[in-house]
């Protein structure tokens, strides 16, 4: 029991670590709302550009957000960076493997059993997945 609860912990307190410095390193305040102040600038920028220029920008915007939606229709959304994929296997191998997957499937299924029957199988099939896929 001890030990469940000591790498419970681990877990969390590592997660509360890598979601902290994620946070902090935006841009955007807490509440959501961008700055004011970077909001007129690019405003402004934007409303000097000349017709030709700034109708390329409007095109090159829209077809980044229909790329955008066309690769979420697919299926294909930006993962987890891989190396955040493995400290999260090593640190609880289902986890890694749901980051990488995506979605809760069979290979996340096979994690959690080779996990919950020993932690050493569960890593090396989380590592294979991850690192097996191109």
């Amino acid at each position: 029991m001890k030990f469940i609860f000591t790498r419970v912990m681990l877990v969390v307190l590592s997660l509360g670590l890598l979601l902290s410095d994620a946070t902090a390193s935006l841009s955007v305040p807490p509440n959501g709302e961008p700055d004011a102040a970077k909001v007129r600038s690019a405003l402004s920028e934007f409303t000097h550009l000349k017709g030709k220029e700034r109708r390329a920008r409007l095109r090159a915007v829209k077809s980044e957000v229909r790329q955008f939606k066309a690769d979420k229709r697919a299926g294909r959304e930006p993962k987890a960076e891989k190396v955040v994929q493995v400290i999260c296997a090593i640190l609880l191998p289902p986890l890694g493997v749901y980051l990488h997957e995506g979605t809760i499937n069979t290979r996340f299924w096979i994690c959690l059993l080779l996990t919950l029957l020993l932690y050493i199988p569960g890593l090396i099939y989380a590592l294979v997945i991850i690192l097996g896929d191109k």
